[in-house]
């Protein structure tokens, strides 16, 4: 989308997750440098006018294999990079942050201006970011936040440990919608395409509309309880009933997000998926692919069971930095 809209693009990853390509989705080759976050210099960032950071351990659960790995990555290195940008003189910084700040929020809409409560490694993360950076902030650095809602969507490294991504896959492999929780909490979501659109109307708005501001990213109608996400799959999934896990309880992560203030301040972001067809999509993703439970729920898609097997493999080593000996990552 970057390329479309005439941008030159050049990535910056880790490749921990290489070896988790979905199907025979194209991926559009750019310059990249293949770096830990952690490890980024200021020669890296010489010449660019803006990062689009999204770089981190993706998710509460990886978050909780080790939390002070995760403020290593998600926070520390977030801003000492936000730090260098600032001394290259990079002059956007779009962070993609989440609404997961908002944790147990309850079940009134948040603004961004509600207060954070965040109940993660990962959500305390991206909080701690947010106010740090924004003290960055001045005429020649401008920094934004984009709070993500919880994304789906199909995409090139497709991930299943997101409700819609995993409730769906649930339904086409086995017939049941298999609920972890017990569907009473509140989550927004958004396709992975429209938060690509939020990013490059970011990047492209003058300077003055959306300095040193966070944006909740997505649309209003789309907070749903994770049992009316349980239904819609149901419903667009034949042959299918929903089921809750034995041990399936309550979920302190409960938060419904406002996302007007981002279509009135940049008219210019109009997201054009719901559930609905994201669900739809979805099943034709994977009755295509041919997924298994296996694949889903084991080390090759599965982020927290990738990284295990990675450690176990002694490919990478207790900083999930990769080891001395593998020159590059394994693609399965």
């Amino acid at each position: 989308m970057l390329l479309a809209r005439g941008h030159e693009v050049v990535g910056l990853d880790s490749d921990l997750f290489l070896g988790s390509r979905f199907g025979d989705q194209p991926i559009i080759e750019v310059p990249s440098i293949r770096k830990d976050i952690r490890d980024v210099e200021a020669n890296d960032l010489v010449g660019f006018d803006a990062i689009l950071h999204l770089a981190g351990l993706s998710n509460d659960p990886l978050g909780d294999l080790n939390p002070e790995l995760t403020y290593d990555i998600n926070y520390r290195a977030s801003v000492r990079l936000a730090n260098l940008a600032k001394e290259t003189g990079v002059r956007r910084f779009i962070f993609s942050s989440s609404c997961s700040n908002y944790g147990a929020g309850g079940d009134d809409f948040l603004t961004e201006e509600s207060p954070f409560n965040p109940v993660t490694p990962y959500g305390r993360s991206k909080v701690m970011v947010e106010q740090d950076v924004s003290r960055l902030a001045d005429d020649d650095f401008s920094p934004v936040f984009l709070r993500n809602a919880t994304a789906y969507g199909v995409s090139p490294f497709l991930r299943f440990d997101l409700v819609l991504n995993n409730l769906v896959a649930w339904a086409v492999t086995t017939g049941r919608v298999y609920l972890k929780s017990d569907g009473t909490p509140w989550r927004p979501i958004v396709h992975i395409e429209d938060i690509s659109r939020a990013f490059c109307v970011v990047l492209e708005a003058p300077v003055e509309k959306i300095h040193n501001q966070a944006f909740n990213v997505g649309r209003t109608e789309e907070n749903y309880r994770i049992r009316e996400l349980a239904e819609i799959v149901a419903q667009t999934v034949p042959g299918t009933r929903i089921e809750y896990a034995p041990d399936a309880g309550p979920d302190k992560r409960n938060y419904r997000v406002d996302c007007s203030k981002i279509q009135r301040v940049l008219p210019q972001f109009q997201p054009r998926w719901d559930a609905r067809r994201g669900a739809q999509e979805l099943l034709a993703a994977y009755q295509q692919v041919g997924i298994r439970v296996e694949d889903f729920e084991g080390p090759r898609f599965k982020r927290i069971a990738h990284l295990k097997e990675l450690l176990a493999q002694g490919k990478v080593d207790e900083n999930l930095r990769w080891a001395a000996h593998v020159e590059s990552p394994i693609v399965f």
